[in-house]
This record gives structure tokens, sequence and C-alpha cells, in this order.
């Protein structure tokens, strides 16, 4: 999907799905440097790293968001336990240590239909803001093999979504646009981008099973799939990783 290029003075509402993690910030990053009036929609599921929402909240406030929501979906974490390891109470554990280059099959940190829920409600946020944009983070190249980061989830949605919608069908099926700056970009290209939106990636939450020291800061478990995948683009960068391991020398 295209990034459009707003005029200067042209700015325009757009809803950017925000979780606090590396990509998400950057994509709030990129519709701010379009010159979008963002309004920012983070969820609460029951996530195990719910510690990213602490992120989102004070990258939202850097970034100068019109507004931030925070849509408590708690239920949603109880509904999907037994078919994910990414929510409190899951019997399943977050899968470490894996080869994530050569892993194929979808793992259990994949939460059921959850990008197809928050691209849900932020359709019907940007409806009633007259806004035209969603913006998303998911990335089809450096990511675990989740089924709704793929270009044709995308491309579905958007269709969706301007069939579904007063504004798509009185702007002819093409009122509504699902934009995702970071689909094809290796993560160490996202970073960089990122850098030179003057990103904070140390305010970021990646890991999907991390701890807290004693100041409640996020420390990162290092060995699940999106630890692996973040302190590769780091190093594929070469920049230096601010992300805060459980173990200092991992």
């Amino acid at each position: 999907m295209s990034v459009p290029t707003q005029a200067k003075g042209a700015a325009s509402a757009a809803v950017v799905l925000l979780s606090g993690g590396l990509d998400s910030v950057t994509v709030l990053a990129i519709a701010r440097a379009a010159g979008h009036d963002v309004h920012a929609l983070s969820f609460r599921y029951g996530q195990r790293h719910a510690m990213e929402l602490g992120c989102a909240a004070r990258q939202a406030q850097r970034f100068g968001v019109v507004a931030h929501e925070v849509i408590d979906l708690r239920h949603l974490g109880r509904l999907v336990a037994p078919a994910t390891a990414l929510v409190e109470g899951s019997e399943l554990s977050v899968p470490k240590g894996r080869d994530v280059d050569q892993a194929g099959d979808i793992p259990v940190t994949y939460v059921p239909a959850r990008n197809t829920l928050f691209l849900s409600y932020a359709l019907a946020w940007a409806e009633a803001l007259d806004a035209r944009e969603l913006w998303i983070g998911v990335n089809a190249l450096d990511y675990s093999g989740y089924p709704d980061c793929r270009p044709e989830f995308i491309q579905a949605f958007e269709r969706m979504a301007n069939l579904a919608t007063r504004v798509g069908v009185e702007g002819g099926g093409d009122a509504l646009h699902l934009r995702t700056p970071l689909i094809d970009l290796p993560k160490a290209d996202i970073i960089r981008r990122g850098l030179e939106l003057g990103v904070d990636y140390a305010d970021t939450v990646s890991c999907y099973d991390p701890s807290a020291d004693a100041d409640q800061r996020p420390l990162a478990c290092g060995r699940c799939d999106s630890c692996q995948l973040r302190r590769k683009g780091f190093q594929r960068a070469g920049v230096p990783d601010p992300t805060r391991y459980v173990d200092a020398n991992d």
C-alpha cells in the first residue's frame, strides 16, 4: 500500500493502530510526518505484554496526536486463551529460542482474528471522524508468520471497509484506504526510517513475554520470536539496540 504525501497545510484525520511496539510507533511517526492529524487507537486485550500500553501513551504524547483511546477488550483474552500463548491465563507457553528464519508454521503467539477486530474498531472511529485512512504496522517480511499480516488480508479488509460503510458506498467504493508503510520493509529499514523521524525505540516493547525491574520498567526476555527479530533488526541496521534484556549479557 502506498503512503500518500500530504500537501503542506493540508492535514487530514487518520486513525493509527498503536500498540507501543517498534513497528506501530514507527507507523505513528510516518503518519505524523505525512501531515496527518492522528487519532491513535490501542487495545488492552489481556496480553502478557500489557506494559506496551504505557509506551503507547508516551509515544502518542511525544508525537502530538489529537486523541489516544485505549479500548478494553480483556474479555477477548479469556475467549482466545486456549488458542494463543500471548494472553494472560493461557496454559500455552511463549516459544523461546526458535529459529525464526526457518519457522514455517503459524506460531502459538498468533491471536485469533486480532487484526480483524482491531481494524474494525479503527474503521468505526474513522468513519465517525470522517477520516479516510487507517494505518497499521503489519510486516510481511521480518515477522512471525501471522495470517493477518499478509498483503492479501490487507487488500481484503480494505475492500470490505468500502463495502461495509456509508462513506465507502457513497464514495464509489474507493473512499477508505488502509495504509501499511512497513509491509514490505526489512526490520533494519524500519528502524532506520524510525530513527530518521526521531523515534525513541528505548521506549517501545516488542517482547512477547517481558518482565519488569524494580522500577517497573520493561525487561525483554531476549529469546522469543519478537525479541530475536528486533535484535537482528538493530544489528543489521548498524545501530545500538536500546532494548533492556533480562540478562544484560544476552
